[in-house]
This record gives C-alpha cells, structure tokens and sequence, in this order.
C-alpha cells in the first residue's frame, strides 16, 4: 500500500494520525533524496571510468598506429600490405569509437547529473526548508496555547481579549502554513516521478545512440573486415607454401651444410682469431675478427666482432695480400696457424688461427698458401642432372589426357575404386602424374631466364601494370612452354570458375602451382621468400587468360628490369628429386598406357627401359594418394556432377589433395611422371 492522501482539512484538526502520515511522506521523500545523492555519485564514477577506459582504448590505438611490421625480403604482396595497413585502420576505428565515447560521456554530465541535482537542491532542498519552518511554527503555535490556557481568569478583560486574539491570529498563520507545506509534501511526492525519470530516459537514450554509432561504425567496418580475412587467409596459406620449402632447405643445409654454401663475392670468407702484438710486458692477444679475401684483387679485409660482448662491429682493416704461409706447432703453441703477410704494409705480418685444420686448408688454398687442397672454399656448380621429362610432343599428351580426365571422369571414393579396371582410376592418380610431370622437366615451364623478370611487377606496381608486365613476359617464353603454360592456365581458369563448389579459389591454385611453374635457379631462404610472389603471378595468369594467351602484348611496354637478379655464375638449383626414387607401382603405369592410348604407338612392353623395369617388378608400399584429415564428401562439391573436386583441398588450408603435397612428399612418394614417361616414350 502508498502513501496515504494529506487531506487540508485535517491540518485544522492535526491529529495524531494526520502527523504520522506527514512523518510518513517525509520519510519517503528523505529515502528519495539519499538515493538520488548516491545514483549521482554512481553517474560521476561512471563517467571517471568511462574517461578511463577512452584514454586506455585511445593509447592502446596510438600502440597500434606507430607499429609497423617487418618484412623478410625486398617487397611485400598485396595481401600483406593490407595487413600491414590493418593496424591503423583498427587505430581509426577505435579513434571514431572513443570520439563517440566522449560525446556520451558529455551527455552524461548534461542529460543525467546536473538535472537530478537540480531536482535534489531545488525541490528537495526546498521541502527541507519547509519542514524546519512548519516544526518551528508547530513548536510556538503550541507553546503559545499552553501559555495562553495558563493566564489567570482574573485578569482583566481587556488583556484577556487581546490574549485571545493573538492567539488566534498565531493558530490562523500555523494553518496557513501546514496547508503549504502538505501542499508541497504531495507535489512533490508528484513530481519526482518525472523530475527523477525523465533524465535517466535521457540518459539511457545517449548510451543508446553510443550503440547504434558503434553498431554503424561496425556496419561501415565489415567491408573492410571481410576483405582483410581474404588478405590474412591469402597470407596464412602462402606461409604454409614457404615454410615447407624452408624446412627441406634447412634439412638439407643440416644434412651437407658445404654443398649449400651461397655463392660469394668473396673467394674466401669466415671467422680467423688473429694475433695481436702489445708492448713488453703485456704480450700477444688473440682477437676474432671476420675475415674476407678477394683472390683477383687480393684484397683482404678483417672486422673485430665479438659475439659474447653483444656483437658489436670493431673498427676494420684492409690490407693487399703478399703471402700466406702455413705455421707448425713447433714454431708457435697453437693449432691451425698460418702466416700472412701484406703487400701494402712492408714488414707487417698477421698470425691468423683457423677453427679447425680443415678450414685451415681451405684458407691456405684461397689464399694460395702451400699444403692447399684442391677444392672450392665455396659452393661447387653442381650441373643439374638431365630430367628425365621432356616438353615434347609425348609430354603435350600428358597434359592434355590429363586434364581431359580430370574434367570429364566422375569423383569416385577410394573404396569405389576397382583396381582392376584401368577406367576406374581415382582422378587424384592422374593429377598426381601431370603435376610430377611439370616437377621434372628440366627447367620450370616459366623458365630460370625469366624467373627474376616475372616476380619484379608482383612486387609493384598497379593491378594494370602488373598484368601487362606479365603479358609481356608470356610471349618473351619459348613457343612450346607459352603452348603448354596456355593449356594449363585455361584449365585452371576452369577450375577456379566453380571455385564455390570445390573451394579452389585463385588464390589457392596460387599457392598450389607457384613452385611448380616458376623457381629459382639457387635454392636460398631469400628464393624461397619470394614464393609468394610466384603465387601472385599464377593468379595474375588465371585471372587474366583471354588477354594474355589470345592477344599480343604492346610492343611499346618497357621491358621489366628484374631489382635481384640472380649472380652471375650462379649454382643451379639442385634437384629436389635427387637420390634413390621409391619404387613405382604398377597401378600408375598402366594408367599412363591407358592415357597415351590413341595419340601414340604403344610401345610393347619389352621395349621397356630397363630402370622402369625394375621399378615395375617391385610392388610399392604406397599409393598415388597421400591420406590429409576428413574434409566435405566431394561427390557433393559440384552441383553438375564435375569432378573439379580432385584438384582442389578440403579447405582454405589446401590440406587432403595432391594439390597441397609439397616437394618433399613427392621425393618420398611414388614417381608417377617417370611412369608416365616410361608409358609414353616411344620404343628405340
């Protein structure tokens, strides 16, 4: 139940019950005036921790505005540029929310705080005041009475009529003023009901509009937001391209570290400890520097460095070497020294130590010291074995049977496979051969003399330029790697054009046949950095087929100067199918028979090369497909009942499929281009 009504009439009687009902409206109206003094010391909080929490989002957007990512290499893609650009655009968006923030914050202050503690000091302040004046009028209104009924009945009339009179004129004022008061009691028993509401309606409609700004700002963001997951995901598979291609490097390096060394400008270079003479008494010091020599100019430079003292650079030397001689321990007390003397400073001879006697033989040798062994400080040319895959009329019947199969053969599962049925293969066997095929010919489809100018427009440039620098380059390749770049380009463009059922996006097919169509001459990690670059030129071609296959480039386009050539002289890149091939199985050769069947003799079985032979007579542990994690069933990848699916992977990370095996599983897998090659190589 409320509060009960205070009748005016019953500030005549002023009874006992009549002023529990006022202490009662007094009460309530006292429980108003504490709670609104505490929701507007809450409010002043929340407006401290709402300017708190700005000043952390803005300083966290300043952190994130000044950094900048690092790149390895001489350019970055597009995809990274964006990401790196990502940082200041989250720094604006949070920049747009605080400005938001603020306003809301004002709006506080405006809407909520300074009309409730208007309302608490005007009207509730003023009924405190009028309750001190009606307990001072009911304090002498009473007492007056009580003086009044004391006066003696003898007095004389006159005072006793002018007794009276004041008395009522005193009672008349003391309900003049209990009328007020209840008056105001109840209004503003009334009024607070809007005077305390409507604020905090304008509070929670700021908060509001602060919610809608930033759900307008996210609104506005999510373009933004969703091009950038395609440049993080573009990124996020390229890296697990390059990583792979780093880590064979890497164990390579582990496993022969000297047949990996870069080729140098230096004849010879490494760390030597080199004696220094001091004055008696203080004797002779070895210090490690970093020595380099140049053997045409016999130019000799040596840098202290000291990696235990934080690495930091010493002052060089160069001298112009005159001889170099070997020092046995019976003329000094340590191992691996030798003698060199310099040409430019008559007199002057250095002791130089070695950190073991072979890399003492190898600076004797460049040096031209005595005892010097025979063979290079650096890297050997190791000539590249001839690839047993040809870009010939055998090798455009692979490609075409292939991609034939692929296009028209329905997707079988493993279990649907018969073995026994040369038509029932899965399709993953055949693109398992075609792209160990491309993998074998001698040199890229793309070429080593063109590797450099086709990854400088993927580093800069405009969209347009980039384009028309790689048309350019396309007709710059040998007619028939033009032809069967085109084959395979137009089915690519095919295969990404039903890329929402088969999840083979361009940029994934990117990612897939970079290394495969374009790689360096020298394996180094600053090659394999530039896979990525590789990528952006497979879906340039992709993108853009119909221009650059069906017309002619300009002829007044500049041709593109490559910023890192490759140095001259430079090692060819070693074979990443080098050692002993697995054995083959027969499942695969008899799929290539299969293949060539119509477009060439068949060769008779006898007339088999004698190495393919023995691959043949040996079963094979494996199979053409490497087992990846469960993925979508593809039979329902493609609404038409294709079987892009066999190209593609189970997801955005190219995992599943041939298309995601990288070079290492091919070395460990069976040979399917050699087969392929056996199949269809004509009989002597």
């Amino acid at each position: 139940m409320g509060l009960q009504p205070l009748e005016f009439s019953d500030c005549y009687l002023d009874s006992p019950w009549f002023r529990e009902r006022i202490r009662a409206h007094e009460a309530e109206l006292e429980r108003t005036n504490k709670f609104i003094k505490e929701l507007i010391k809450d409010g002043k909080n929340l407006i401290a921790a709402t300017k708190s929490l700005s000043a952390a989002q803005r300083k966290f957007a300043h952190s994130l505005r000044d950094f900048k990512f690092e790149f390895i290499g001489d350019a970055e893609t597009d995809d990274e540029r964006c990401i790196d650009a990502s940082l200041r655009e989250f720094s604006n968006f949070l920049k747009n929310l605080e400005e938001q923030r603020e306003i809301m914050a004002l709006s506080v202050t405006e809407t909520l705080i300074k009309p409730l503690e208007k309302f608490r000091k005007e009207q509730l302040g003023a009924v405190k005041e009028e309750k001190k004046k009606f307990d001072k009028e009911t304090e002498k209104n009473y007492s007056l009475i009580d003086k009044h009924l004391n006066l003696s009945a003898k007095k004389k009339d006159s005072h006793l009529q002018e007794a009276d009179i004041q008395v009522e004129q005193n009672r008349q004022h003391f309900y003049e003023l209990s009328l007020e008061y209840v008056c105001k009691l109840q209004e503003i028993q009334e009024r607070k009901k809007f005077e305390f509401v409507e604020p905090m309606l304008s509070f929670f409609q700021g908060m509001f509009t602060f919610y809608h700004q930033g759900h307008e700002l996210a609104k506005d963001f999510n373009h933004y937001k969703m091009e950038l997951q395609i440049n993080i995901q573009n990124t996020r598979n390229r890296f697990e391209g390059t990583r792979s291609e780093v880590e064979e490097l890497m164990n390579k390096i582990r496993q022969n570290p000297k047949d990996h060394k870069r080729a140098s400008q230096f004849t010879a270079e490494g760390y030597l400890y080199v004696q220094e003479k001091r004055p008696a008494p203080f004797g002779s010091s070895w210090v490690k520097h970093y020595c380099m020599y140049r053997k045409a100019a016999k130019k000799f430079n040596i840098i202290p460095f000291e990696h235990r003292s934080g690495g930091k650079l010493g002052d060089g030397e160069v001298f112009y070497l005159k001889e170099c001689t070997k020092r046995h321990t019976d003329s000094i007390d340590r191992r691996f020294c030798f003698d060199v003397e310099a040409a430019d400073r008559p007199g002057v001879s250095l002791t130089m130590q070695a950190f073991s006697e072979e890399e003492r033989k190898q600076w004797l040798e460049a040096l031209g010291g005595k005892e010097a062994l025979f063979h290079s400080f650096n890297r050997a040319i190791v000539p590249r074995p001839e690839g047993s895959a040809q870009l010939d009329k055998m090798g455009f019947t692979i490609l075409r049977k292939c991609i034939s199969a692929v296009e028209t053969r329905d997707v079988k599962t493993c279990n649907e496979v018969d073995l026994e049925n040369s038509i029932d293969w899965e399709v993953k066997t055949i693109t398992s051969a075609l792209k160990q095929y491309l993998r074998s010919l001698p040199e890229p489809l793309m070429t080593y003399e063109l590797h450099g100018d086709f990854i400088v427009p993927a580093k800069s440039g405009s969209p347009e330029s980039r384009v028309n620098a790689i048309h350019f380059l396309v007709h710059k390749l040998p007619e028939k790697n033009k032809e069967m770049l085109d084959i395979l380009v137009k089915h690519l463009t095919n295969v990404s054009n039903h890329s929402k059922q088969n999840l083979m996006t361009v940029a994934n097919l990117g990612v897939v046949f970079g290394p495969t169509l374009m790689r360096p001459q020298e394996e180094t990690v600053a090659a394999i950095m530039d896979l990525k670059f590789q990528n952006i030129v497979v879906e340039i071609l992709i993108e853009n087929h119909e221009k650059i296959f069906r017309t002619l480039p300009d002829a007044t386009f500049p041709e593109p100067v490559s910023l890192s050539p490759s140095p001259p002289n430079a090692p060819p890149r070693q074979s990443k199918r080098q050692g002993q091939r697995t054995k083959r199985p027969v499942a695969v050769y008899n799929l290539c028979l299969e293949l060539e069947d119509g477009d060439s003799p068949n060769p008779p079985k006898e007339d088999t090369p004698p190495s393919s032979l023995d691959s043949l007579s040996s079963p094979s542990p494996t199979t053409a497909t490497v087992p990846g994690p469960p993925g979508p069933d593809k039979n329902h990848l493609l609404a038409d009942g294709g079987s892009f699916g066999d190209w593609t992977s189970t997801g955005a990370n190219l995992q599943g499929t041939w298309l995601a095996r990288r070079d290492s599983e091919w070395q460990e897998g069976p040979d399917s281009t050699e087969l392929c090659q056996a199949a269809v190589a004509p009989g002597p």
